[in-house]
């Protein structure tokens, strides 16, 4: 293979070197190509422009591939636990027995919230958005810890940061989900685990017993696994470019977190519960919406079947769909719109038309499903999403400052007028 591309501007040809990752995927690298040959190159959406070199997560969507930092998704689900996972996207490596005792236990030191911010919270109507109020909330411990804004911070200064944010994050979002429902908030028990204790911060009843069903935990830690990291991204783009500015991890977060609201990114398992409440009200006719999925000329549209990046299968969708089955079978329960889903899930898999076009049920089909199942409001699935994809945004966020990456910046190509002479505004 040549070692150098040629790009010809105007009948001069110009040398782009070429770049080889890890898994052989190659690149052509034009960061001097402007320099070079006055022209860049225009990508709308960045869909074929590589913003940077990252060790984190590979994928690969024609093979169905997942990995955190070389282990396989599939792996990780089934023997680690959401806390180590974290800690290897942050880190790089699993941690040894001592390590991970450390990290749970600086995360542990800061599940709580300065009283303060509960007054930010009371400040929001009961209608605010979840998503709304956890961007606020997180942006807000910058005003809390002030010291975290100095970008010149040693390492040890920004792993304390990092275990404050694995921490208080989980009970943001809990008290943002109290908010909406207008009820008073639990603080966090550190008796139990990471998820454990997000559980019954979301759902215990003031003088009631609560207990977490070990079933539910294993389903809701499987998911934030699922979701800790998927290369670049909406909202890890956003984080790594806000980031690149030199603002502080609360700043970039709070930013990856408005990016994820989206409906684009992080609503999908939202936008399934949506339609199936829509097919349940028109009558709950499976076949019809089928047949209508399958017209071309029909607007109608399957949620949660296939994926923009996996060309052949979801792999995090074929995990997840065990824990969904077991969740469902755990709590027993009837609800027209589950039976509605599994209706859909069953044709995906087995008939023609899906099969072929490789319409497989996806990892938002499934996790919404297993959050209504749990009596989760929709509101709150894009939370849910967060809480996940928090370690990852952690890790994009850290390699991006640990290369010394440059500000984002990208360019433009102008279509606007060209210059123009002012015309007072009595002769217009």
């Amino acid at each position: 293979m040549a070692d150098n591309a040629e790009i010809k501007v105007d009948g001069k040809s110009f040398e782009l070197p070429l770049v080889k990752g890890s898994e052989n995927e190659i690149g052509i690298d034009i960061s001097k190509l402007r320099g070079q040959s006055g022209v860049i190159t225009l990508d709308p959406g960045f869909k074929n422009t590589g913003s940077t070199s990252s060790g984190i997560t590979y994928l690969d969507g024609e093979n169905g591939i997942l990995r955190y930092r070389g282990y396989s998704i599939e792996e990780l689900a089934e023997k680690s636990n959401f806390l180590e996972v974290s800690y290897l996207l942050v880190n790089g490596e699993l941690p040894n027995k001592q390590q991970y005792e450390n990290f749970e236990s600086s995360i542990k030191k800061h599940t709580l919230i300065h009283e303060d911010v509960r007054k930010i919270l009371e400040g929001f109507p009961s209608n605010a958005h979840p998503m709304g109020v956890l961007s606020s909330l997180v942006c807000s411990m910058t005003a809390f810890y002030p010291e975290s804004l100095d970008p010149n911070r040693s390492w040890d200064a920004v792993n304390l940061s990092i275990a404050r944010i694995m921490a208080k994050l989980p009970t943001m979002a809990a008290w943002a989900y109290k908010n909406e429902q207008g009820h008073p908030v639990n603080y966090p028990d550190n008796s139990l685990s990471y998820t454990e204790n997000f559980l019954k911060m979301m759902f215990a009843v003031p003088a009631e017993d609560f207990e977490v069903d070990p079933v539910v935990a294993d389903a809701l830690d499987k998911l934030l696994i699922l979701h800790a990291d998927h290369e670049q991204n909406c909202s890890a783009s956003t984080v790594r470019i806000v980031g690149s500015s030199h603002a502080s991890l609360y700043a970039s977060i709070s930013a990856g977190i408005n990016a994820l609201w989206g409906p684009l990114h992080g609503g999908a398992n939202q936008a399934v519960i949506e339609m199936l409440e829509d097919i349940k009200s028109d009558g709950g006719d499976v076949d019809k919406y089928i047949k209508k999925a399958k017209d071309k000329n029909d607007p109608f549209r399957l949620m949660g079947f296939g994926h923009r990046v996996y060309k052949n299968f979801d792999p995090r969708a074929k995990i997840i769909k065990k824990a969904a089955d077991d969740v469902l079978e755990r709590l027993g329960i009837q609800d027209p719109i589950l039976e509605i889903a599994k209706g859909l899930e069953e044709v995906a898999l087995n008939d023609e038309y899906f099969v072929e076009k490789k319409l497989y049920p996806n990892v938002d089909f499934y996790s919404g499903i297993i959050y209504r199942a749990l009596g989760i409001p929709t509101k709150m699935f894009t939370v849910m999403f967060a809480i996940g994809r928090l370690p990852g945004w952690i890790a994009q966020w850290k390699e991006m400052r640990e290369n010394k990456e440059p500000i984002g910046r990208p360019r433009q190509i102008y279509t606007g007028h060209t210059q123009r002479s002012y015309v007072d505004m009595s002769k217009r």
